[in-house]
């Protein structure tokens, strides 16, 4: 397992893209950690309704709108990830420059192309 990835906004909807993404990263052998609204699991994943100190996240990859991520600013900052995706819709320009100026990488795509484009 590589890219260690932290999915936030994760839902027990299937027919939510976190939902998808969670079982696109887990089919491709990436370990997923998950935090959303509501406790549950989706493929095998505890979904956390609490900000947990995970160690070694190399990724994580936003499914909040931008207002919903600010709660999130430091908290994402903390653990010092390689990069955060914001996936579509969840461009936030703001966080991004905050990002920056701490080193960590952002990307504005979308996980489910760049894992089917193995570009993950």
């Amino acid at each position: 397992m590589s890219k260690k990835t932290l999915v936030i906004g994760a839902s027990l909807k299937t027919e939510r893209y976190s939902n998808k993404a969670i079982n696109a990263l887990i089919k491709k052998n990436v370990e997923v950690v998950a935090i959303g609204l509501r406790e549950g699991t989706v493929a095998g994943v505890s979904i956390d309704v609490d900000k947990i100190d995970y160690q070694n996240i190399n990724t994580v990859t936003l499914y909040l709108n931008p207002k919903r991520q600010e709660e999130y600013y430091r908290y994402i900052i903390s653990l010092q990830p390689k990069r955060v995706i914001f996936n579509p819709r969840t461009e936030n320009f703001y966080f991004i420059k905050l990002l920056k100026e701490e080193n960590i990488e952002s990307e504005i795509a979308c996980t489910l192309v760049l894992l089917a484009t193995n570009q993950y």
